[in-house]
This record gives structure tokens, sequence and C-alpha cells, in this order.
């Protein structure tokens, strides 16, 4: 392995090889691992396992808008120095998704688009139940599409995978391409 990409979860894990696949890169055979954490808490031990005092290869990342400072201080504790800003941690290759991954898409998809998908997928019954529920009435739409999206185990792989398979490739979110190139 010469790199690693250090995600939250497996949906991460899987929207990302779904568009290295759609970029045509092969992870596996480039020596490039997606390892997904099971949660941003864990990143301390991975940048350690993976950083200059373990594995010691290159680094790369992609994390939630709330879970900055779980990757912050696993960087910090692992050697490396970020500035105070989240974009400092781009610096080493770390990468933030503005909600969320699945709000990334989503927005890039198009929530009429992602409607459509629902259907095609067969949810569009269950998404409608959801909407229904006082708890979801008032929130937005792009709000009820990414709790549906996570409603369910194995959910939010599911649909990561779909979304990226559906997004356009010149309006893949930034921070998806942004590290994947970095390794």
């Amino acid at each position: 392995m010469r790199a690693a990409i250090l995600v939250e979860g497996v949906s991460d894990q899987a929207a990302l090889y779904a568009l290295a696949l759609r970029r045509g890169r092969d992870l596996d055979a480039e020596g490039v691992e997606v390892v997904a954490m099971d949660g941003a808490t864990n990143a301390a031990r991975y940048l350690r396992e993976y950083g200059p005092e373990g594995r010691d290869v290159r680094l790369a990342g992609l994390f939630d808008e709330a879970e900055e400072r779980f990757f912050r201080l696993g960087l910090a504790r692992a050697g490396f120095e970020p500035g105070p800003k989240t974009e400092d941690l781009e610096e080493f290759g770390f990468f933030v998704c503005r909600a969320d991954l699945e709000d990334e898409l989503i927005r890039a998809v198009g929530a009429d688009e992602v409607l459509r998908l629902v259907a095609a997928e067969g949810e569009e019954r269950s998404f409608r139940t959801l909407q229904r529920q006082p708890a979801m009435r008032d929130k937005s739409l792009v709000h009820q599409l990414r709790r549906m999206m996570g409603g369910r185990t194995g959910g939010k792989e599911r649909w990561a995978r779909l979304l990226v398979e559906r997004v356009p490739l010149e309006r893949v979110p930034y921070p998806l391409d942004a590290v994947l190139a970095r390794v």
C-alpha cells in the first residue's frame, strides 16, 4: 500500500471507490486503500497507524463538517500542525463535506433528479411516508432525502454509490475529487 484515504464510514468508502471507477482509476491496483474508520472519533488512532509513526503512507481524508475537530486533533497527535482554518487541513490532504457526504451529493445531482432516482429504486412510497411524519413536515427536501438515506441499515452506503453513479462528472463535489487527486 502506498496511500490511504481515511473516511468516517462505509458510505464515504463506497462513494470514493465508485467515483474512482468513473474517473478510470483502479485504487487497489494503484496501492490506494480507502479506509472506513467506523466514525470520526477514531481519526487519531488511524492517523497514527497510517501516518509517519506507523505505516508511513501518503495520507488523505474526507470528513463531515461537524467532525472536523476529530480530524484536527488526530492530525496534531500524529505530528502534523494544521492551521486554525478548515481549509488549512487541505494542505495535509483532508477535505470537508458541507454538511456531509449525502448533502454534497444531493446538491450535485439535484433534488429533482434524486427524487427520480428514489422512484426508480422503488422507494417513493417509503419516502412519501417519511415526509408526512410530524418531525419531517417542516424540513427541507434535502434534509428529508438525507434522512431517508440514513434510515435503514446499509442505506447510506447504497445511496452514496447510486448518487455517485448519477452525478454528472463535471458536477462532482469538490471534496470527493480533491481527496482522490491527493493520492
